[in-house]
């Protein structure tokens, strides 16, 4: 059994973060569907709705392989889509936009978290799923993980990454105004 506090802590930072960005008027900054008037992000990066989408579909693509472990099937992790700007575009309109997308969030939290921890056996937690991860078109992995490290490397990685991206789209001292330290 995995404890999955990490994460669950990892996802709450994700979303106090994203309802601090929101409440400043930061929720979105361009591209299609998003239509907010926040800062703008740093070019090349995303906006808050954008930085959203991206986490909820890796959350999916997550739930899938879970799901697929505990059905006793065969199973890959590609991040791929989750990077797909039509994809995240999509995403944001079908979640209603920034409220939709953290409502989802949390929702997909709760899910892994149940699934990731009391439900998963050692053995379930320690199969190997062949996985590619890509980040700004570099590859990162290309290699067969544990199910285990691809649910913490969302507790340790992911989710405090963007939980930065966000931030970061705050004027000023972003530390102070949610009380996480930027990573």
């Amino acid at each position: 059994m995995m404890d999955t506090a990490p994460l669950r802590a990892a996802y709450r930072a994700l979303l106090d973060a994203a309802a601090t960005v929101a409440d400043s008027g930061g929720a979105a900054s361009g591209g299609a569907g998003s239509g907010g008037t926040g800062p703008a992000p740093p070019a090349g990066e995303w906006n808050a709705d954008q930085i959203l989408a991206h986490v909820a579909l890796i959350n999916a693509t997550t739930i899938a392989a879970v799901s697929a472990i505990t059905a006793g099937v065969n199973t890959t992790y590609d991040n791929r889509m989750a990077l797909d700007t039509w994809t995240i575009e999509r995403l944001i309109t079908l979640a209603g936009g920034n409220a939709g997308l953290r409502d989802r969030i949390g929702l997909q939290a709760d899910a892994l978290c149940a699934l990731g921890g009391p439900m998963l056996s050692d053995a379930e937690l320690d199969t190997p799923v062949p996985t590619r991860l890509l980040s700004h078109g570099a590859v990162l992995v290309d290699r067969p993980l544990p199910l285990r490290d691809l649910i913490t490397g969302l507790a340790e990685t992911e989710l405090p990454g963007h939980t930065g991206q966000l931030l970061a789209l705050l004027p000023g001292d972003a530390e102070t105004a949610v009380g996480t330290a930027v990573p």
